[in-house]
């Protein structure tokens, strides 16, 4: 499914139309409506602090394409890539905690409060197709998410292999016998995972606000529409505070 209902995301019905130009048309999605918390890709770490959010740099991801794919890593990682791409580098990570959750997550490709955000889509998805409050995303069904380049996807499958010779079997589970090692230091929460020592591309995973969902990726961009960073909200809490949770919880 490429759709979903804005109901679906709890935490993300307060609009924050500053992040709207004046400018837009009629026809021009409204991207306040799915997050309220995109001011975070733009706050430091002290006013984030203020807010009672906890920053995590947890490191920068390879890309060596440039080609960008955001999933979960385990029922996912051969998910398409974006339409819009950025150029290849090394780029880091930032995951926002909240409430004892990641709330969100941005990769930062370059210095600057964005003035204009826009729904990262994929090969196939038309923006003018959305109806009322749905929006594109990519499901969890592991609790986990990710950012890594569409080349990455190929590591992975070679480290399956190596570990299904290794077990001398093909029933291998890649959580279980690759990726739980390298999150358990971080309690579960994240690792910046490398299918393949010695090979550029690596993947920044981490944890996925309250589990299982159906999550939007944002592009915030400059006045050229140049991508300054990628962002997910992960709908834990709203306006960019974690001093209340949504809903008084």
């Amino acid at each position: 499914m490429s759709t979903w209902p804005m109901r679906t995301l709890r935490g993300l019905l307060c609009a924050v139309a500053a992040w709207v130009p004046s400018s837009a048309g009629a026809g021009e999605l409204d991207i306040s409506k799915f997050s309220s918390n995109l001011d975070l890709a733009s706050l430091g770490d002290a006013d984030l602090a203020t807010r009672s959010i906890k920053v995590l740099h947890i490191g920068k991801v390879e890309l060596t394409s440039g080609r960008i794919v955001a999933s979960d890593p385990l029922v996912g990682p051969d998910r398409a890539a974006f339409t819009r791409s950025v150029s290849s580098g090394d780029y880091p990570v930032t995951l926002y905690q909240a409430f004892g959750r990641i709330a969100a997550a941005s990769m930062r490709f370059a210095e600057g409060k964005p003035v204009r955000w826009e729904l990262a889509v994929v090969p196939g998805q038309d923006i003018n197709s959305l109806k009322n409050d749905e929006f594109f995303g990519y499901p969890v069904d592991a609790g986990l998410s990710c950012y890594m380049d569409a080349e990455t996807y190929a590591l992975i499958q070679e480290r399956e292999k190596q570990v299904q010779a290794e077990k001398a079997t093909s029933d291998i589970n890649y959580y279980d016998d690759v990726l739980a090692s390298e999150l358990q230091p971080n309690k579960g929460d994240y690792a910046m995972h490398r299918p393949i020592s010695g090979k550029r591309g690596n993947v920044a995973i981490f944890s996925s606000g309250w589990g299982d969902g159906f999550y939007p990726v944002f592009w915030g961009l400059d006045a050229a529409g140049k991508p300054l960073v990628l962002f997910t909200d992960f709908g834990v809490m709203e306006n960019a505070d974690g001093r209340r949770e949504p809903g008084g919880q």
